[in-house]
């Protein structure tokens, strides 16, 4: 029996006992909570020990949606278009992109992502002039929008047809209704899946979003669409874990299709890949679904038109109520989840409408249905998301002015509902299972000490990229952000007798930091350093 002594400041997030010095895991279970001399007694003499003196021991922190292949893919496999900031630059995504290309000829096919809209048009003859004889695809940081080459196009099948079928603002065309190349929506999810990689292609991209996980203070993470970049990611996943490479437990929702036609088949199809793929560290917990797009990219499903567009108030996407509700009741069978992208409050209005009338029919008012983003909520939604005891994925990371991007959702939505932007303490006095995420790697940012920052000054230290508060109203406590960050998160992945608090009998993953996030100032939170991530009773990462 492998044991482990922990030894440091440890804040356990369990009510009956939120602190203690040290901790006694057997086997990567905790055995004991308590004192030194007492988990020394109670340790055989060959147990290992691990001090953190005066540093921090939290339970694991979690991610409840984020997009593990995908990360790997833009680290490893990808020009990094992110690299250059928030605001776009047409120039030096050129030097980036011709740079990425000189170093990989061997490549059939370029890609990059990050490049972040604005008023400028770009078409394919911005492409066409860095590449012309292979396919090149540039994907915003969004994930939502997409340039092609003419290359690309014609491997894609983009063309006048095309574009008719998809309707022109998802496929935008020129004066002669060719596709200029520019895609969003649901032609971008269509055609990444068919980007050509093999399973130990997208194995090494896992490990190295692992790695960076571990390095970043996560030991779970929620996979929102596991099979979306890739068919084939999970069973890379799976893979991994049957050959021990897997440790970071990822908890994986799988796509269904916008409004597709046979709930019922789309449910069985992902209970059949659970019984199949699922393991201790790769786990099928639901369905993910887009129901819209994103404000930036003029796509959210709004509650009213936007103010530049008159008629239109965005991307209905899956909008089909009875399918919807159909959806959830086939998961709730399972014991599955449904998870969705919502970003605007039309979107979030159509889902909660669907949880109730799928309640209706299943009595089960324990669903744990996932509504991730939450840019914009009515106040009577927010309580709806409690009376249905759904979750809210909110991004505190997201809260803040950032120039350019405040300005834009002005002119699309108006200054009074973007400064109503992002609620968070709205739902905790709802009573909602209130969980955080980053989204990444289609937000560029996901760090656990700035979450606690944002979620509590809804905006960044020192400034950080020109930003000043917003919605400030919505700030919570630090105690209500940690919980966000782990046995919320667990409830989640409906594995809070496993995870999410420092308790007997569950598993051993901790996240140890120098700095004690309850108590100290704010702006010490800010500088946090990460000391160590330990999954199962061992590290896995060590500054």
């Amino acid at each position: 029996m492998q044991q482990t002594i922990i030894l440091g400041n440890i804040i356990t997030v369990d009510e009956k006992r939120p602190f203690a010095k040290a901790a006694l895991v057997k086997d990567g279970v905790f055995a004991y909570i308590g004192n030194e001399e007492e988990a020394r007694r109670l340790a055989c003499k060959e147990a290992k020990v691990l001090d953190y003196g005066e540093n921090f021991i939290y339970p694991g922190f979690m991610e409840s949606h984020c997009h593990g292949h995908l990360a790997g893919y833009r680290f490893i496999g990808q020009a990094n278009l992110a690299q250059i900031g928030l605001k776009p630059d047409f120039a030096k995504y050129r030097e980036i992109l011709k740079d990425f290309i000189a170093k990989n000829q061997h490549r059939d096919f370029y890609v990059a992502a990050g490049w972040v809209e604005d008023e400028q048009p770009v078409t394919k003859a911005y492409l066409d002039e860095i590449c012309s004889d292979k396919p090149l695809l540039m994907q915003t940081a969004s994930g939502h929008a997409m340039l092609l080459n003419s290359k690309a196009l014609e491997w894609a099948g983009f063309d006048a047809e095309a574009a008719r079928k998809w309707g022109y603002d998802l496929m935008h065309v020129d004066e002669n209704g060719e596709p200029n190349g520019y895609i969003c929506e649901g032609p971008v999810f269509e055609v990444v899946p068919k980007l050509p990689a093999s399973v130990e292609d997208i194995k090494e991209y896992l490990l190295s979003w692992q790695e960076f996980a571990f390095k970043s203070g996560f030991t779970a993470v929620g996979d929102a669409g596991a099979d979306i970049v890739h068919p084939d990611a999970p069973k890379a996943y799976y893979e991994l874990e049957k050959e021990g490479k897997l440790k970071l437990r990822t908890y994986a929702y799988m796509y269904v299709t916008d409004n597709y036609d046979d709930p019922c088949a789309a449910i069985a199809r992902i209970a059949a890949e659970r019984a199949e793929l699922s393991g201790e560290y790769f786990r099928i917990v639901g369905a993910k679904a887009f129901l819209d797009g994103v404000t930036e990219a003029h796509t959210a499903w709004q509650n009213q038109d936007y103010l530049d567009t008159p008629g239109y108030h965005g991307a209905e996407r899956f909008n089909d109520h009875d399918k919807m509700v159909q959806l959830i009741v086939e998961a709730d069978k399972e014991g599955m989840s449904v998870h969705v992208h919502s970003e605007g409050g039309g979107a979030t209005h159509f889902m909660l409408g669907c949880i109730a009338d799928a309640e209706k029919i299943t009595g089960d008012l324990d669903q744990r249905n996932v509504l991730a983003h939450l840019h914009f909520v009515t106040d009577e939604d927010v309580k709806r998301m409690g009376a249905t005891n759904s979750v809210p994925a909110v991004p505190p990371l997201w809260t803040p002015k950032a120039p350019g991007n405040y300005e834009q959702e002005i002119s699309y939505v108006g200054e009074e509902l973007t400064n109503q932007a992002y609620p968070i303490k709205s739902f905790f006095d709802a009573g909602a299972n209130v969980v955080f995420h980053s989204d990444y790697p289609v937000s560029p940012m996901i760090d656990i000490k700035l979450s606690f920052y944002a979620a509590e000054k809804r905006v960044y230290p020192d400034g950080m990229f020109n930003s000043t508060p917003r919605n400030v109203k919505e700030a919570i406590t630090r105690e209500q952000s940690l919980r966000a960050m782990t046995i919320n998160v667990a409830r989640q992945f409906r594995q809070e007798h496993r995870m999410g608090s420092i308790e007997f009998g569950k598993i051993a993953n901790m996240t140890v930091f120098d700095t004690d996030f309850l108590h100290d100032d704010i702006e010490q939170v800010g500088k946090a350093k990460l000391v160590a991530t330990v999954v199962d009773g061992e590290e896995v990462f060590k500054t």
